[in-house]
């Protein structure tokens, strides 16, 4: 008979599998607070951001500002030669933002707080227990005594196109990568990575075509917003196709074919941004009791999800943001070593906000007022102008404020303008800490600033506060 490979278990106390920005965060926290942590990935410790997702594209949303901003010149303050390149950015990309997509320094920085670092594949074989297969097969078990943190993150999707799968097509993780610009680019996908996307790429000169299935942009957000936006993508020089659908799509030697809606749009490379998908498949889940097919993992208010498990980022379905990810992790960090006031508030997401880092920018809030209508609010908006005064900015900007009039609060807010997502924070404020309406209409707002055109339109929300 042949030898009988076993798979040697470890004891630890708590298993951390996925090193995003969250679970990065957990795991040192854990570590340091003397716990015996043991971090796994199969990817990069840190995840998503600092490689394929934030750092990285915001390097290049801010070349193509600079490139933008280059072009204002003429007319306003002199005259200016604008000559973009690529090079300068794919080499920060490379160097500042990824050191080549190398996380020794992550991998460093976790140890160095203590904690175990496993690489490899985890996969939930018992309650408290993960079973790791190292890229070199080897296998090792770790049983966590006091539970397991999910941080699985996601992946980008990839619609079921005929065609597709067997093209070249890029996703966000391929377009960090390159060093040399196509001629021109189709995007699938109007969301926020989309726009990002095609923006930069049209100020760097490229030829982009942007294709969205919906009726609009950005459909998440406020249709005033998308407007907004689509005006300003259409402005430098991107064809965007809203409504419409990709059918088929082919890849020859001269680039990409794509089919929509009876005719056919050509270009030199091919991105797909249509989303994302939880990494839950094959986890293990049914160990925990769980649904194995679970498409997103629902925690409770301390991000419990089962006896001995909790979830924090993009599989808690709560928005694919690193700042939800890292508050989420603060709150199993509070759970697990009962550190913190009794009266402390544990999950609260009526202020959560997010920015689309378009030009202009898009910074929102809370509630839309579909959303504020569909929970059965009594709901009243106001809507103004960010982008009047062209002599402090030249983008055009919306403010849109949602407010439930039985409490007299703001229960949501949009801002798409230049700093939208900084001009946003008071209206954050407003919702997380349900300041009256009636107080913050009689605020003093500096002029003159982009914040002051949110005045007006708590003048006209004015409305008695019964909280």
């Amino acid at each position: 008979m042949g030898d009988v490979v076993t798979t040697p278990k470890i004891e630890c106390d708590v298993v951390v599998l996925g090193l995003g920005p969250g679970g990065e965060h957990v795991a040192t926290a854990l570590a340091k607070a003397g716990l015996r942590v043991v971090g796994v990935d199969e990817r990069l410790v840190g995840g998503e951001c600092p490689y394929y997702g934030c750092v990285p594209t915001k390097m290049m949303v801010h070349a193509a500002n600079r490139l933008r901003e280059g072009r204002l010149i003429e007319g306003v303050a002199g005259t200016a030669d604008v000559r973009a390149s690529w090079t300068p950015v794919a080499d920060r990309i490379r160097a500042q933002a990824t050191d080549g997509w190398n996380d020794q320094v992550a991998v460093d920085r976790l140890r160095a707080a203590g904690a175990t670092f496993a690489r490899g594949r985890g996969r939930i074989t018992a309650p408290r227990e993960v079973t790791v297969t190292a890229p070199d097969g080897a296998g090792t078990t770790y049983v966590a005594a006091r539970g397991i943190v999910l941080n699985t993150g996601t992946s980008p999707a990839v619609p079921p196109v005929p065609g597709l799968a067997g093209t070249p097509y890029w996703t966000n993780r391929d377009v960090v990568r390159i060093t040399e610009l196509p001629r021109s680019l189709v995007v699938l996908g109007g969301g926020a990575v989309g726009c990002e996307f095609a923006q930069v790429f049209a100020a760097f000169g490229v030829e982009v075509t942007l294709v969205e299935a919906t009726d609009r942009l950005l459909p998440a957000e406020e249709p005033e917003v998308s407007d907004v936006v689509r005006r300003a993508l259409v402005a430098d020089g991107i064809t965007v196709l809203t409504g419409t659908r990709a059918d088929r799509v082919s890849a020859d030697g001269d680039g990409f074919c794509i089919d929509v809606d009876g005719w056919t749009v050509t270009a030199e490379r091919l991105l797909v941004a249509t989303g994302r998908r939880n990494n839950l498949a094959d986890l293990g889940l049914e160990h925990l009791g769980l649904d194995p097919a679970a498409r997103v993992l629902d925690p409770d208010e301390r991000m419990r999800v089962a006896d001995g498990a909790w979830a924090i980022g993009d599989v808690t379905g709560k928005g694919a943001f690193t700042h939800v990810s890292i508050y989420q992790a603060e709150l199993v960090v509070r759970d697990l070593t009962e550190v913190g006031s009794a009266d402390t508030a544990w999950a609260d997401y009526r202020g959560l906000s997010r920015v689309t880092f378009t030009s202009p920018e898009v910074g929102s809030v809370g509630l839309t007022e579909q959303t504020a209508r569909t929970w059965g609010l009594a709901v009243r908006t106001a809507t103004g102008d960010l982008g009047s005064r062209g002599w402090i900015a030249e983008d055009a900007g919306v403010v849109k404020l949602v407010a439930d009039v039985e409490r007299g609060i703001l229960v949501g807010g949009t801002v798409a303008g230049s700093m939208g997502g900084e001009v946003l924070a008071l209206i954050v404020t407003a919702i997380q800490a349900r300041i009256p309406i009636a107080t913050l209409a009689e605020m003093h707002f500096a002029y003159p600033t982009f914040h002051r055109a949110l005045q007006p339109l708590l003048r006209e929300l004015h409305l008695p506060a019964r909280i």
